[in-house]
């Protein structure tokens, strides 16, 4: 949907690094960017931009946004630490210079947003 897009809430302006919609999950994919290692606050940030996306971005019938924040680097347990009470759909990873394979990150994708999404009742 855009590089650098713009959220507003209140009378502030912010810039959500990348946004894209995936269709298979029907939801909207927010990415952070980030030059150095990860730090607990920049999932703050990222839950605050997945909680603006969910009010005023998305449409009804799509699903809860879905974040990811990519880091040059990041402490295991320091990423543990600061999502061990994050509610929200969010993934943390150390970036490579090159991406991987695009079947192998829309499975990805798909495998994190079912963990983190409740079940739904199926009809016989």
């Amino acid at each position: 949907m855009g590089s650098e897009f713009p959220v507003q809430v209140g009378q502030r302006d912010f810039a959500l690094d990348l946004l894209f919609f995936h269709r298979g999950l029907n939801c909207l994919v927010a990415f952070e960017l980030k030059v150095g290692r990860f730090e607990p606050e920049y999932l703050g940030k990222l839950s605050f931009y997945l909680e603006a996306l969910d009010r005023d971005v998305r449409k009804p019938h799509e699903n809860p946004a879905i974040g990811v924040l990519l880091c040059a680097s990041k402490d295991d347990e320091v990423v543990e630490y600061a999502l061990s009470r994050s509610a929200s759909p969010a993934l943390i990873a150390q970036y490579q210079t090159q991406l991987p394979d695009k079947q192998l990150l829309q499975h990805k994708l798909h495998e994190f947003y079912l963990q983190n999404t409740p079940a739904t009742k199926q009809d016989d």
